[in-house]
């Protein structure tokens, strides 16, 4: 399990749900029944966010909760996934967030297993990292889904890293990319220097100015063999990443290469897992 989001981001999702109580649950005048909710999956999946399904559920004011599947598990079609009871308004204030919550958060962590499995079939030993092309405000569901799914992240964002794209060269006036690396690794001398090339000259340049990382973006396999050896001769060869269009159905033919990294954006656009609730009413205690 990568890690879990805290009570206060929970309670936001709750909060947004029903700012001002459920109308329906309220309508109906039963509330104070209680009742058993269990989530299955209606398909195998690599589950994610159970941990947090279970949390919403307590902070819904339901009287128990129980996962069955922790975030990373393997789980087949029908199997259980969470089971809570409480009284009807809790288990209704909480089970279409803790629903979509693992749902959303587990079809991303599905397509980044298949991914990983994919490219590591062809190179066991290459890593899978997903960039930060994720939907704002969403980072936190998002990378614990890919890290769930065996990836890790790319770039937790700006601030955390130092990766030199196009757009950032515009602005350097053709300064040479010695010139330009040195006065990278002056001012950030504790961080590791990526950048991005779009062709083959391109990274054999980069990589002579001394660059840590070549991340190519939308190189075909042959130009990223090339590159990898080209670069193989320096006396310190950078990383090599594959970026740009990194997909299961070519996972296999990047790792294939020699790339030690796939970057991708992929498992952020997968559907979501098909997770189902049964509800039912339980007799009153005496």
């Amino acid at each position: 399990m990568p890690f879990t989001l805290p009570d206060d981001r929970l309670l936001a999702m709750l909060r947004e749900d029903a700012p001002y109580g459920d109308a329906t649950t309220m309508g109906l005048g039963i509330g104070a029944h209680s009742g058993r909710a269990v989530f299955r999956t209606r398909g195998a999946i690599t589950a994610c966010c159970s941990e947090e399904a279970e949390r919403l559920m307590l902070l819904a004011g339901c009287a128990s909760a129980r996962r069955l599947a922790h975030s990373g598990d393997a789980v087949q079609a029908g199997g259980e996934l969470l089971v809570a009871e409480g009284d009807a308004a809790a288990l209704h204030r909480g089970l279409k967030v803790a629903q979509t919550l693992m749902e959303i958060a587990s079809g991303i962590a599905t397509r980044a297993r298949r991914l990983v499995d994919t490219a590591r079939g062809a190179r066991p030993d290459v890593a899978v990292a997903c960039t930060r092309k994720h939907l704002p405000g969403a980072k936190d569901v998002m990378l614990k889904a890919i890290m769930a799914g065996g990836c890790v992240p790319h770039r937790l964002g700006l601030s955390d890293s130092v990766l030199v794209f196009a757009q950032h060269r515009a602005f350097l006036g053709g300064q040479a990319p010695g010139d330009w690396v040195a006065a990278l690794r002056a001012a950030q001398p504790e961080r590791k220097i990526a950048a991005e090339a779009e062709s083959v000259e391109e990274a054999v340049l980069l990589a002579g100015a001394g660059v840590d990382s070549l991340q190519l973006d939308k190189l075909p396999p042959a130009a990223v063999r090339e590159v990898i050896q080209a670069v193989s001769a320096l006396p310190s060869p950078p990383l090599v990443a594959v970026a740009g269009g990194v997909t299961e159905a070519n996972a296999a033919e990047y790792a294939a290469t020699g790339a030690r990294l796939l970057v991708t954006s992929a498992p952020y656009a997968a559907p979501p897992a098909d997770i189902g609730v049964a509800v039912r009413a339980l007799p009153a205690p005496g």
